[in-house]
């Protein structure tokens, strides 16, 4: 009799997964976001809409109030929304994470979730998967925005500054996405994400170089500026404005970076049904 029992590494190679198996199973996350996100039209015009209204409102009001110094990546004076360009990139993406963990909670409360972390499928992978659907559909809306903002002389350099923003786009996408997924596990019921959404995205995005520079803040508040120089938000904005203008900003990048990590390991442990703080609420 026990020489007929299967023997342990025999039983892994049964439960071992191919490559073109998880290529499957990728490509079926991502497609099923990208339906969604294709049925969901007035998400793509919010998505814009948010960001022209300050480039073509709020820079226009402010253009003569808030002047920008010769500062890196800069070479020459530019104009407030030029400036402020890399932090609406920015900004579409950071709602973009949270709408992501708003569908999360979503189907979490429907049961779609659970559906999905009962696949046979790692855990890591299948939310890995998810949150690189969402990092590709944010990188659209970051295009759409740039097209548009052409028209108003917003450009980088150079064409290869579109080419070189891409890998910035996605770290920093990387990063809001993690964020968003491990806030989601966080929140038990879809009526409480409003308010944590704006507890989250207004402090960021306020408290960060994204509308002005920070030597600006240090001027006026010390205290607000070691605050922004913490804020992930911040080095997300940075590495996005090197990035298009060919450039590359290392600390940023190594920071983005960090925050990315901590925050993809956190939501993966939250949704781990042994450690998770999500199972642990009964979600």
């Amino acid at each position: 009799m026990e020489a007929d029992l299967p023997s342990p590494s025999s039983l892994d190679d049964e439960r071992g997964f191919t490559l073109r198996q998880y290529l499957i199973c990728l490509s079926g996350v991502v497609w099923r976001e990208g339906l969604r996100f294709l049925h969901q039209r007035e998400r793509f015009v919010s998505a814009l809409v948010r960001p022209l209204v300050w480039l073509f409102i709020f820079a226009a009001g402010f253009r003569q109030v808030l002047g920008v110094s010769i500062i890196p990546p800069y070479e020459t004076y530019v104009l407030y929304e030029v400036y402020i360009a890399p932090g609406l990139m920015a900004m579409i993406q950071l709602f973009n994470g949270m709408q992501s963990s708003l569908s999360m909670v979503y189907d979490r409360e429907m049961g779609n979730m659970r559906t999905l972390l009962v696949s046979p499928f790692p855990r890591w992978f299948l939310l890995g998967s998810k949150l690189l659907a969402g990092v590709a559909v944010s990188i659209l809306q970051v295009y759409a925005f740039l097209v548009i903002a052409y028209f108003w002389e917003i450009e980088p350099p150079t064409k290869w500054g579109y080419l070189t923003l891409l890998p910035a786009l996605a770290l920093s996408g990387l990063m809001l996405g993690a964020l968003g997924m491990l806030l989601s596990s966080l929140i038990k019921q879809l009526e409480n994400f409003a308010g944590v959404m704006n507890f989250v995205i207004f402090p960021m995005f306020f408290a960060s170089s994204a509308l002005y520079p920070l030597w600006r803040v240090k001027e006026s508040s010390p205290w607000l500026y070691y605050v922004c120089e913490v804020n992930p938000f911040t080095h997300a904005v940075e590495l996005i404005r090197f990035a298009f203008h060919e450039k590359v900003e290392w600390t940023s990048l190594a920071i983005v970076f960090a925050y990315a990590s901590a925050f993809l390991v956190g939501a993966i442990l939250a949704y781990d049904p042994g450690r998770g703080m999500l199972m642990r609420r009964g979600g």
